[in-house]
């Protein structure tokens, strides 16, 4: 099971539904119990459920000292005092006005991205499977991008473009980039290692797109946009927040609902079918779920690399048996959570790299993502490419 709650709902079905056979459950695994009310059950993992809680800790902790670093330092005790409701007037000027809508947006960022990248990775049966890798963000760069430079060009409307054009574009981008992988890689039915080449193939054009079109920009248009490129959440305000806080809450319990079946998804095709699962459209309704959320997410901050590759596999080991050998979802969101906050703390404070490589005083967050991911991606292949020659 994908997560530490698996529900299904129960209720009247047609007679030509019932004429169908229904998913059969899965067995329970080890340390797994089962709560019912009424039509429905919710299957909960206690080590998942730890896993969880020990994450929302950790969380709240990387939140509370992310809010407390900046150029006004502040105690923990301020912030929390801020958080509750008192705190000073400066205090609660810094945390709620300044610092607390960056630190939200890359909650919501980080939460989005780990479900993507959890639910890819089940789809596709492959851990290389992200939508960074794929290309999915790249194509929501290259909306979101063309949007920009518009924006950048016809000043008179750039309110309007770069309020709705942008997060459409980019939609339309991820979702459009998607489409075209599942496409290129459908031979009666998707098989995870075809989809990854084909999505390193495109994830390759689109970058080539990207380039170009910075090229041709002008100096001014190009440099707004290579910031939005970059990934960072300098300047985000409660907009971001909003963006990215209403995607999370309708994306999470639908992908928390798919559970199940990626359950069946990750024994493969012919034991899903022999489950009773609707291959096709669950693997549809998964890559939905995960395009949407890389595409939230780039609409938020721009693309942040590696954080739906990295953490998901994480998530995975943590969760050791009672994962069912696919990335949990909900320990995946809050773990991407924990890496967003923790990599935009580093970047915007700089933790002294300015004074050792004349570097600006903030780095974003996509790039201290990227140092972290690209070891761990130089890992992961030379694993794969190891197990294949024994």
């Amino acid at each position: 099971m994908n997560s530490p709650v698996n529900g299904m709902v129960g209720g009247s079905v047609s007679a030509a539904a019932a004429a169908r056979p229904l998913p059969r459950p899965l067995p329970p695994a080890p340390g797994t119990r089962v709560l019912r009310a009424g039509p429905v059950s919710v299957r909960l993992r206690l080590r998942s459920v730890a896993l969880v809680v020990a994450s929302l800790l950790v969380l709240l902790l990387v939140v509370a000292v992310d809010l407390s670093r900046g150029s006004g330092q502040l105690g923990l005790g301020d912030v929390l005092g801020v958080l509750s409701g008192g705190g000073q007037g400066g205090a609660r000027f810094i945390v709620t006005e300044l610092r607390l809508p960056r630190t939200a947006t890359a909650v919501g960022v980080g939460a989005l991205l780990g479900l993507s990248g959890a639910l890819l990775q089940a789809f596709a049966r492959n851990p290389l499977a992200s939508p960074d890798i794929l290309g999915v963000d790249r194509g929501a760069a290259v909306g979101a991008l063309a949007v920009i430079l518009a924006a950048t060009a016809l000043p008179a409307a750039a309110g309007p473009l770069q309020a709705v054009g942008v997060p459409a574009a980019a939609g339309a981008g991820a979702l459009g980039t998607a489409v075209l992988i599942y496409l290129l890689a459908w031979r009666h039915g998707v098989q995870g290692t075809r989809l990854v080449l084909i999505g390193i193939g495109v994830a390759a054009a689109l970058q080539g797109l990207v380039s170009w079109m910075l090229i041709g920009a002008r100096l001014e248009w190009a440099a707004e946009a290579v910031r939005y490129l970059s990934g960072s959440l300098s300047g985000r305000g409660y907009e971001q927040v909003a963006q990215a806080g209403v995607a999370l809450a309708v994306l999470l319990p639908v992908a928390l609902v798919l559970g199940h079946r990626l359950d069946a998804l990750v024994l493969g095709d012919d034991s899903a079918r022999a489950l009773g699962v609707p291959l096709q459209r669950s693997q549809l309704a998964v890559l939905l779920v995960s395009v949407a959320a890389a595409a939230a997410a780039v609409v938020a901050c721009g693309p942040v690399g590696f954080v739906a590759l990295l953490v998901p596999q994480v998530a995975l080991r943590l969760a050791g048996p009672a994962a069912r050998g696919r990335p949990p979802v909900l320990a995946s969101a809050v773990l991407g959570a924990v890496l967003v906050v923790l990599g935009d703390c580093i970047g915007r404070t700089s933790l002294g790299i300015e004074l050792l490589f004349t570097l600006p005083g903030e780095v974003p967050v996509g790039v201290i993502t990227s140092i972290v991911g690209a070891p761990y991606l130089i890992w992961l292949l030379v694993r794969r490419a190891r197990e294949r020659t024994v």
